[in-house]
């Protein structure tokens, strides 16, 4: 028996709309992180990317699993809740973790030393990704 044939319009266009807004969101995030050169730069997007994307896929998700068990489905909240909360957090400690690196090493990469007028930052093998 096949429960998706049964979905009404007024269903099914929210949750399809969450979840391509989602699922580009996300493919937005991996694609920055590919195309940004530099570590410090590759923090933002994907953070961004996974946190809005996974909130917009899980509303669209508990929107549709609510009207098929004909009550609220609020457990996956929590997938959205620790994504949302985790995500960005991973991303601050390994920034903090690669200034520390950079900060130890007395590394050009670092983000404001193009603004304190030392030389711009060079590119190393560890900080590009291969076109």
């Amino acid at each position: 028996m096949n429960h998706l044939a049964d979905i009404p319009l007024w269903i099914a266009l929210p949750v399809a709309f969450l979840v391509v807004a989602g699922s580009s969101l996300a493919l937005l995030g991996t694609i920055g992180l590919l195309r940004l050169r530099l570590f410090y730069d590759r923090l933002h997007a994907p953070t961004l990317g996974t946190s809005w994307g996974i909130g917009a896929i899980v509303l669209g998700s508990m929107l549709l699993f609510s009207w098929l068990d004909s009550r609220p489905v609020l457990h996956e909240a929590l997938i959205g809740i620790f994504v949302i909360v985790t995500t960005p957090a991973t991303y601050l400690l390994l920034g903090r973790a690669a200034l520390h690196r950079d900060r130890a090493k007395g590394s050009a990469n670092l983000p404001n030393a193009a603004a304190e007028g030392a030389d711009p930052p060079k590119e190393t093998a560890e900080d590009t990704v291969p076109d």
